[in-house]
């Protein structure tokens, strides 16, 4: 299911992550949600235990709420029982089912800077809890993940949700390029900062929340920290594999493109370079270059082989100097799209007549240098075969390429940083680093 409408973040970059304070008094720093649906007979021992738990082992003030989705059996009395006898338990009802949806409006309206959330079977060892959070309170990274494909996690489950759960990933890895081990381990958490921009991105209210909020934290440049956890699977697990894996799929759709054309406005989830005042004035330090270069490259190399499918085109009925100079105005025009979009992650239509203007001169100076070359071979050779012609022109091209680079990197998309005050010196919008 997806949500009717989209309240996009707050413009402007995300805070430096600062080491939350170690005697906040007040508010908990941990809130730690338990999505049930049903789950009368499972839930009073995993609150108790997750309670007992924290009590003895984390060192901060937490609380446990309670996600209950429209359960028709006596999980409300249940939950309203534990938050009379615990004060760090709440429950929260909600009328429609959805874990994502439970997780979305429990951490929307949670004051806890850290939010987590796990199963209510506890399948994952709660001695994994404090690692997965501590990289957030010290303000180390962004999210955290529980990991049971990590080499060093010890599982317990059956052959086959072992070859679903990989299986699973591969086709992440595949068609998203997520780089994180393991999507669906009911594991996680966030801090609160980031969940207040990146939840609004997230359109899935099942079981795909999860991966569709790792894919697009990751797509952002946040950090992600992964723990390898001991992990028993549930024997009396509700999960319908099959409903679950084909929403997953639709979901796994939906991200991907939503990302191939630019629809999320990433760059609010930006990070400061640093923490220390000295580093986010710091200027000169390559945003995303390796990243750039590839795309770069992947545009080159198509702008290229429509441009010389142009030229033959052209060469049909003109000259070689005309021929390559429409192939190349055309290819040209198609090109600076291609990278503003594809390789520097420039979205809408700000400053997009600018830019192309900008890429008509870095034309320019490649029609100087094809040209020139075309130039240079009739006078050497007098009437050249199409096939030296061509040969040339893919050296001059390669030459002008890298010229290019840098003239789009440094002149015509340049990185966008804010300053001290919080605003950006160049405006040129982005959503992705």
């Amino acid at each position: 299911m997806r949500t009717q409408t989209i309240a996009w973040p707050t413009p402007g970059p995300l805070p430096a992550r600062d080491h939350l304070p170690a005697g906040a008094a007040g508010r908990p720093v941990l809130d730690v949600v338990i999505p049930v649906h049903n789950e009368e007979k499972d839930l009073e021992p995993c609150v108790l235990r997750l309670h007992d738990h924290l009590s003895r082992t984390f060192p901060y003030g937490f609380r446990v709420t309670v996600a209950d989705n429209a359960s028709t059996d006596r999980t409300p009395e249940v939950t309203a029982t534990l938050a009379s006898k615990l004060p760090e338990v709440r429950s929260v009802r909600l009328e429609e089912k959805g874990r994502g949806r439970a997780l979305r409006t429990v951490w929307s309206h949670s004051d806890a800077p850290v939010l987590a959330y796990m199963d209510v079977d506890l399948s994952t060892d709660l001695n994994a809890l404090l690692p997965l959070v501590a990289p957030l309170i010290s303000g180390y990274s962004d999210l955290a993940i529980g990991s049971r494909l990590a080499r060093s996690s010890r599982v317990v489950r059956g052959p086959k949700r072992e070859f679903i759960s990989r299986a699973y990933n591969l086709i992440l890895r595949g068609s998203l390029a997520a780089r994180f081990s393991d999507a669906q381990c009911g594991f996680k958490a966030i801090r609160g900062e980031v969940a207040e921009r990146l939840l609004p991105m997230v359109e899935d209210t099942g079981w795909f929340f999860d991966t569709e909020m790792l894919v697009l934290a990751e797509r952002a440049g946040l950090r992600i920290h992964e723990v390898p956890v001991d992990w028993v699977d549930d024997p009396d697990s509700t999960v319908h594999i099959v409903r679950t894996a084909t929403d997953d799929l639709k979901g796994v759709w939906r991200v991907g493109r939503a990302l191939a054309t630019g629809s999320l406005p990433l760059d609010r989830l930006a990070r400061p370079f640093g923490d220390d005042p000295r580093d986010r004035g710091l200027v000169g330090v390559p945003g995303g270059l390796t990243r750039q270069l590839v795309g770069f490259c992947v545009v080159g190399v198509l702008s290229t082989l429509f441009y010389l499918a142009l030229y033959s085109a052209f060469r049909l009925g003109l000259g070689p100097q005309l021929a390559n100079a429409a192939a190349l105005l055309v290819s040209a025009v198609a090109n600076t799209a291609a990278n503003r979009r594809l390789t520097f992650g420039v979205r809408g239509r700000d400053r997009a007549v600018r830019h192309q203007a900008q890429g008509l001169v870095v034309f320019g100076i490649g029609l100087t240098l094809t040209s020139g070359s075309l130039v240079a071979l009739a006078a050497a050779t007098g009437d050249p075969a199409r096939s030296t012609e061509l040969a040339v022109l893919i050296t001059a091209n390669l030459a002008a390429t890298v010229l290019r680079f840098l003239l789009f990197r440094l002149w015509v998309f340049p990185d966008r940083r804010p300053d001290a005050g919080g605003t950006y010196s160049d405006s040129t919008a982005r959503t992705s680093r």
